[in-house]
């Protein structure tokens, strides 16, 4: 680096996993997209942790959050490959017949963030309560609906070896983000219960 020149970020230019699709399929496409700006989607995924760690009350929560919401920025690069090579050189006709008429009119075949079922992304995804305990709890599921979503997908994709390896591989880290965010949980109750902040009283489970 020149003088006065600062290193603010390392990007390796390769994708977390390779994807070589072969067989164009907007079909799939149609479907998959909603990984890149549906309500459960990476995009919302990675804005919800990046936002919330601001919250955390200590530093391996935020850097749980941190980490994994870097990693979901590279899972939003994968997915939009996905869909990419989903589409690259497919006629428009072809694509109107897989139901994407409407996607082609306004957006071509570049990768723009909306639901499998057409409504483009929205802020509201992103939940930030502000509360450690509520939004380590909302992650928890966040991971558990993409897992299901990413197991969805590999039941529409059939025999196409190509896009269901990468889709598992997501599916795979799904299930890790949710046992790193229930090791976050745990750590966080544990300090605010020291602070006397957060207490589980079980009297309360008697109340009639």
């Amino acid at each position: 680096m020149g003088k006065g020149e600062l290193l603010m970020w390392t990007y390796n230019k390769v994708l977390e996993y390779p994807i070589n699709i072969k067989c164009p399929n907007p079909r799939l496409a149609k479907f998959i997209i909603s990984q890149y700006g549906g309500p459960d989607g990476e995009l919302a995924a990675s804005l919800r942790y990046l936002s919330q760690r601001f919250g955390m009350p200590d530093q391996k929560s935020k850097a749980i959050l941190n980490d994994i919401g870097t990693e979901e920025l590279a899972h939003l690069e994968m997915v939009g490959t996905i869909v990419h090579q989903l589409t690259d050189g497919v006629d428009a006709e072809t694509l109107e017949k897989a139901g994407l008429g409407a996607y082609y009119t306004d957006h071509g075949v570049g990768v723009y963030p909306q639901a499998a079922a057409g409504w483009p992304w929205n802020a509201a995804t992103i939940a930030v309560k502000g509360d450690p305990i509520a939004d380590l709890q909302e992650d928890l599921a966040a991971e558990q609906k993409a897992r299901a979503t990413y197991e969805k997908l590999i039941d529409l994709c059939k025999d196409d070896q190509d896009v269901i390896d990468p889709l598992r591989f997501l599916r795979e880290r799904e299930v890790v983000h949710f046992q790193r965010f229930g090791e976050a949980l745990r750590g966080v109750q544990d300090k605010l219960a020291e602070k006397k902040f957060y207490m589980n009283n079980n009297n309360n489970m008697n109340c009639r």
